[in-house]
């Protein structure tokens, strides 16, 4: 079975992120709001660093509830300091807390988070055309776009090349090979 370059010869969980998830369209906020955090925590990391922490994050994030999530105070944040489960970067997770708390602005004035972020992308993924062996871009308009209006927002550690990377993530862009089996 062909896959995406980047992904060939990969550990098994890697492989099935590719396979199953990464690309597919989401329209859950639930799920956005763990892969901005996830994307988030992986600024200046591999992937698969917080790919491996995963479960880390669900338990330490409160199953990813961005409500619960903007209610950590100080004592809850220390408490993720000493977590091994997750990065234990303050700054990242006071970004989170943050991210949660203007989250759930978006999702009162857009009716949900789905509703916003797909209107970045007209409501449809944008499907690329790379050759087998060419790597999409780091950044495009779209996700300019949406990290600058996601910064006027209040919204940290989501930077244009982050925020390229959860576009990928959430199929709001689909970037895999013309010769990988998901395309």
């Amino acid at each position: 079975m062909k896959r995406c370059q980047w992904v060939e010869g990969a550990k098994p969980d890697y492989l099935e992120y590719h396979d199953k998830e990464w690309g597919v369209p989401v329209y859950d906020d639930k799920v956005f709001f763990e892969f901005l955090i996830l994307e988030s925590a992986q600024a200046g990391l591999s992937w698969y660093t917080i790919l491996k922490r995963r479960e880390g994050y669900r338990n330490a994030f409160a199953e990813f509830d961005p409500i619960k999530v903007s209610q950590f105070d100080e004592g809850k944040v220390e408490e993720l300091m000493q977590d091994v489960g997750i990065i234990r970067n303050r700054a990242k997770i006071l970004a989170a807390i943050n991210n949660a708390q203007r989250f759930q602005e978006i999702q009162q004035e857009f009716d949900s988070f789905s509703n916003y972020v797909w209107g970045f992308v007209g409501g449809k993924p944008l499907i690329n055309n790379y050759s087998e062996g060419e790597m999409p871009p780091a950044t495009t308009k779209e996700s300019d776009a949406l990290a600058k209006d996601l910064k006027k927002r209040g919204f940290k550690f989501l930077g244009t090349t982050t925020i390229y990377a959860f576009m990928q993530a959430c199929g709001l862009v689909d970037d895999h090979s013309e010769g990988c089996f998901k395309r």
